[in-house]
C-alpha cells in the first residue's frame, strides 16, 4: 500500500497571492473530543514545509484543520479590531483511505473562504 499524506496551503484570494504566516493546527476527532496532532505555520508560498501527516501517522478517521486566519488578515491590513467576521477557520474532513494523498487547501478573503480536496 502506498504511504498516504495530508497536505495543505493557504491562498489569499483578495490579494491574489499565497498567505504566509498562517498558523495551522491539526486535530484528530475522537469520541472524547479533539486531540491535537501537530501545529505549523505557512511559509512564503502559503504552504507548510512538510506534510501535516505522512506514512503510518495518517490513519483512517476524521480530522480537523484549524486555520488562524484572523492574525494574518490583521497583519496584512485587510481586517482590524478585536472581533473579525472570520478569525479561526475550522475545516473538518474524513480520511477513508490512509494510503491516499489528501490535500485540503484554504482560500481566504476577509469575508469569505472556501476549500476543496486538491491533488
Amino acid at each position: 500500500m502506498a504511504a498516504g499524506k495530508l497536505t495543505t496551503h493557504v491562498l489569499d484570494t483578495a490579494r491574489g497571492k499565497p498567505a504566509a504566516g498562517v498558523t495551522i493546527t491539526l486535530f484528530r476527532v475522537t469520541d472524547a473530543g479533539l486531540v491535537r496532532v501537530t501545529q505549523t505555520v505557512t511559509n512564503a508560498d502559503g504552504r507548510t514545509d512538510a506534510p501535516m501527516l505522512a506514512g503510518a501517522d495518517l490513519t483512517v478517521g476524521v480530522y480537523e484543520l484549524l486555520f488562524e486566519a484572523g492574525n494574518y488578515l490583521r497583519e496584512s491590513g485587510q481586517a482590524a479590531g478585536d472581533v473579525l467576521f472570520l478569525d479561526a477557520i475550522p475545516i473538518r474532513f474524513g480520511v477513508p483511505d490512509a494510503g491516499a494523498h489528501y490535500h485540503v487547501p484554504l482560500l481566504i478573503s476577509p469575508f469569505a473562504y472556501s476549500t476543496y480536496r486538491g491533488s
